[in-house]
Formats: structure tokens, sequence, C-alpha cells
């Protein structure tokens, strides 16, 4: 992929001064008014005619922007290795990495990276808008200028933020914890299941106990691969057995996240059960997550959780659908063994759900 690269001038001219990586991925952050009154991509490199604040901050700023601009509808794996692969690459260069991109799988895309950039010992902050730069009213003015000053912070021992995450709406959240829970406000995102990182107000407030400490001897290691023979399947009053069997029938598939009710329950019908057992025999992983926001699977709790202990379906405890999902492509892309990939599954691989 052929990046376009632009340096943005700030007031920053003199050393030392910290150096921040904006990569553009596209989104509703980067459309504008075009004459015809129609919105439209526009030029990111011209970013600071929009935000004229950027000039005062004192930090050296770059922008590498995707070719085309990607709606997040469409976002997929591929995005997800060039992102993590601009990080890579640049990462010695730059002391911080705000990525702005749309809002709809935003949450994915945090947990795809936070798996992949093993080592990160540096803040990736994901951010975007509700409403078009272009707008009058848009969040996306405050959300580029506090994920940049986050993305710059540092105390004595180096880098306040050492994870991937997402900032919107004055809270910095943990990345691969966030889900999009609102279309039709400025507060999109949340986190049920792992406090805030951080709130904006007059100062950021970090809050260091729920947050990946700095490790200055940590090194970055990148791990790419992802499997997409995946399926997510979520149970509802009615659901039939030719429905059940047609997701678990789709040639080539490797995993199904299995949205339950509640702690992790589901119809005990034995249609149902012998649909589950026949896939697992066939080395389908079961994944199971709960529906809820908020929600956490105890598999065993109720009887109709306890037949799914019994037949092999995995529990994801109190992990959100959108790490899930992402974490079993990223398992059964980068392990060979699926034994490793059901203990891998269980445990958190980066703070993406508890012990």
């Amino acid at each position: 992929m052929n990046y376009k690269i632009v340096n943005i001038r700030t007031t920053a001219s003199v050393d030392p001064v910290d150096s921040i990586l904006i990569i553009y991925t596209g989104g509703t952050f980067g459309m504008a008014y075009d004459e015809s009154g129609a919105l439209a991509p526009f030029n990111f490199g011209r970013v600071i005619d929009r935000i004229p604040e950027l000039k005062g901050l004192e930090l050296r700023l770059t922008v590498i922007s995707f070719p085309e601009p990607r709606d997040s509808s469409n976002i997929n794996s591929q995005d997800w290795q060039d992102m993590a692969y601009i990080i890579y690459e640049n990462y010695a260069q730059y002391d911080g990495f705000v990525i702005l991109h749309g809002t709809d799988t935003m949450a994915y895309s945090a947990s795809a990276l936070s798996y992949m950039l093993q080592g990160l010992n540096k803040p990736v902050i994901l951010t975007g808008a509700q409403i078009p730069i272009g707008s009058i009213r848009s969040d996306a003015r405050e959300n580029l200028i506090t994920a940049l000053e986050i993305a710059s912070a540092k105390n004595e021992k180096g880098p306040i933020v050492n994870e991937v995450c997402i900032y919107f709406n004055y809270y910095l959240l943990k990345g691969n914890r966030s889900q999009k829970i609102r279309s039709s406000t400025f507060a999109a995102f949340q986190s049920q299941n792992y406090p805030y990182l951080a709130e904006s107000g007059i100062d950021i407030e970090y809050r260091l106990n729920y947050m990946w400490p700095h490790n200055a001897r940590s090194k970055l290691k990148i791990r790419k691969d992802f499997d997409e023979n995946v399926a997510i399947l979520k149970i509802f009053p009615g659901i039939n057995q030719p429905t059940v069997e047609s997701i678990f029938n789709i040639k080539g598939l490797r995993g199904v996240v299995l949205e339950t009710y509640g702690s992790g329950n589901t119809m005990n019908f034995p249609w149902f059960i012998k649909v589950l057992q026949k896939a697992i025999k066939k080395e389908i992983i079961i994944y199971n997550v709960s529906q809820c926001s908020g929600g956490e699977v105890i598999q065993g709790r109720y009887e109709t959780s306890k037949r799914l202990n019994d037949i092999g379906v995995l529990s994801g405890g109190d992990i959100t659908t959108e790490a899930a999902i992402t974490k079993l492509m990223f398992l059964l892309g980068t392990e060979k063994n699926l034994d490793e990939v059901r203990k891998k599954l269980v445990i958190p691989l980066n703070g993406e759900m508890d012990n």
C-alpha cells in the first residue's frame, strides 16, 4: 500500500520535543462539505486549516494517510495488519501514535491491535468523531487535540499510556474492553467491564492503577496473521435448528463466538446440544460470550449452561464480543496447535478479560 506522508508545521521548533504519528484511515472524522454541499473526504494533509489549535501544540506531528479513506464498515483484517505495520516500522521514530478511525468498527480494531502489538511500550490512541470535522458542532477537534495530548503525556518513568486505547468524548478507555453503544450522541463508547483510564476536564486525570505500567526493557514484536473463517451466532427466542445448523455447516469454518443470554445461558433443547457437539467433534471452536453489555459468562451457574461445559464450549468470561471475535481470529491465525488456541482463549492475552 502506498501511504501518503505529510509533515504538519506547528510552533514546535526547538528540540527536544515529542513527536506523534497520526495514522488517518478514514471515517466520519475526515469528512467536509464540498462545493455542492455534500460530505466528502478532505485532504487530511491540510488538517491544520480545520483545526488551527494544532499550531499551539509543542509537538512534531506527521500524518500517514491510507491512500483511499476507509469507511469503517469496510475495515477488515488486512487493514489491521496495515495499521500495525505502520506502527511497527515507525516505532523508534515517534513517542506516540494516534489512529483516526471510523466509530462503527473502532472497538474491533482496538482489540485486534492490542493482540498484534506485543510488548507495546508507547501509547496507541484510536479516536474519531460522530460529526464530521467540516461541521460547526463537530466533536472531531476536541477528540483529536486531547488524543494528541494523551499520546505525548509522560511522567518520570516514561509514557503514561503504554497500551492500545480509545479516546472519545472526554474519556480514555482500554481498547480491548470498549464497545460502541450509541450512534446518536457524542458519548459513543463505554467500557462496562473495566474502569475508564482517564478523564479529560480542566486537566487530564489519569487512573494509573488501571493502566499498564511503563517497561523500559520491553521490545515491540508484531504478529499479524488472522484467520477469517469464523462467525458470530447470537441466540434468540425462537431460533430454529436449520438456522443454527446453517452456521455450523459453513465450509471451512474454524470457530464461532456464541452470544448467549445473561451469564452464558442457552436453550437446552436436545437438537441444539447435538449440533454443538457435532461441531466440536469437527474441531470447530465455540467461544461463549454474553449478549449483555457488561455481562459475564459463568458456565454452570444455571442448568442451561452446565451442559455447555460438559461438551467443551469455552467460556469467554467478561470479554466483549468485539474482543472475542478478533481474539479468535488472531489465535487461529497465529497458533498451529488447537489445544494452544483453546488454552489462550480462556485466559487474558493483554487485559481483554479478567483472570
